[in-house]
């Protein structure tokens, strides 16, 4: 089937699939739990879906049928978090970036350079992070139940690698609609070209596009990487996703089923192992054909340079709680450093 029809019959079977879906059936007295996601076959977020589908429902006793709808069935993630708003899906995997249309406090998040590696990044979202976006995304009816690591993104293109931020300069960059991607891509003279990420791969083949950025786990087993093999590791901002649930939904919930979902989704700690890992084996995997183009420390200080004014237009542009979480931050890595 060509992407073109695959397309048409998912537009076609998406009315369908959201009544299938709807909030608060049950089937022979089991609460139907409808997970919508994105996730790529043969991938640790395909397996750790399953599993927890898996154990969710055998844990329920019964009173559970969990329904995994993970591979785009209920379309892209804005169609999801619509999905989710509208209380005809009860979880989800939503990246920070999408969901920032709906709470722009995460776009800061992604804010050029704002973490210096994992550790300090895990480090800040423990101890100082996860409280107040509980709060942001309930305020916005959804539940946090866990952050899960995307990874750091990088920056992939075509044909030639973009080793500088001038080398960006005129090409067809692709954004998503989170005005953090839009402000990174304008700050190094790139040509923005915003973009649903299910429609990067045919972009790539048409030309529409010629770079973008992502985590490896969103590039290397995707079909990016066939497409836009150079990756240059400029690890400018660290993706992560919010699993989340439709808050009428889970305030629902008997205490004991909340407590068994919660249970059932992998720590964030085992999540981070299962990412890591397998961004070290997905770069080294030379079936995939990835060219790894790693930065000097004086070419890494060029794109620094380049976005430096990024964080305090995001600032600007949010409003909100922002310039409490950015507070958050900064006190997080002032204590990271003195631990």
């Amino acid at each position: 089937m060509t992407r073109k029809y695959h397309r048409i019959l998912i537009g076609l079977l998406l009315p369908w699939l959201f009544g299938l879906a709807a909030c608060g059936g049950s089937d022979g007295g089991a609460q139907i739990v409808t997970i919508g996601g994105t996730a790529a076959p043969n991938t640790p977020g395909e397996q750790i879906w399953l599993n927890f589908a898996r154990d969710a429902e055998a844990g329920s006793d019964g009173r559970l049928e969990i329904r995994p709808l993970i591979y785009g069935q209920l379309g892209s993630e804005e169609q999801l978090l619509s999905g989710l708003r509208r209380g005809r899906i009860q979880f989800a995997n939503l990246s920070a970036q999408v969901a920032s249309t709906l709470v722009p406090e995460l776009s800061l998040l992604y804010a050029p350079f704002l973490f210096d590696d994992e550790a300090e990044a895990d480090f800040v979202y423990d101890r100082y992070l996860t409280d107040i976006y509980t709060e942001l995304l309930a305020e916005n009816g959804m539940h946090l139940v866990t952050w899960y690591e995307i990874g750091f993104h990088s920056v992939y293109a075509r044909n030639d690698p973009i080793l500088l931020p001038e080398d960006a300069a005129g090409r067809r960059f692709r954004v998503s609609a989170a005005i953090n991607a839009r402000l990174f891509a304008e700050a190094i003279g790139a040509d923005v070209i915003p973009l649903g990420y299910g429609e990067i791969v045919p972009s790539l083949q048409t030309g529409l596009i010629d770079a973008g950025e992502n985590s490896i786990s969103l590039f290397a087993r995707t079909g990016i990487s066939a497409e836009a093999p150079h990756f240059t590791l400029t690890r400018h901002a660290f993706g992560v996703s919010v699993i989340v649930a439709d808050k009428r939904w889970w305030d629902g919930l008997p205490a004991d089923l909340r407590q068994l979902v919660e249970d059932s989704f992998p720590s964030i700690d085992e999540s981070r192992q299962v990412t890591r890992a397998q961004d070290i084996e997905d770069l080294a995997d030379a079936t995939l054909g990835i060219q790894v183009h790693p930065l000097t420390d004086a070419q890494r200080q060029q794109w620094m340079s380049a976005t430096a004014g990024v964080t305090a237009q995001l600032l600007d542009m949010i409003g909100g709680r922002g310039r409490e979480v950015y507070d958050l931050i900064l006190a997080g890595k002032t204590a990271y450093t003195t631990e």
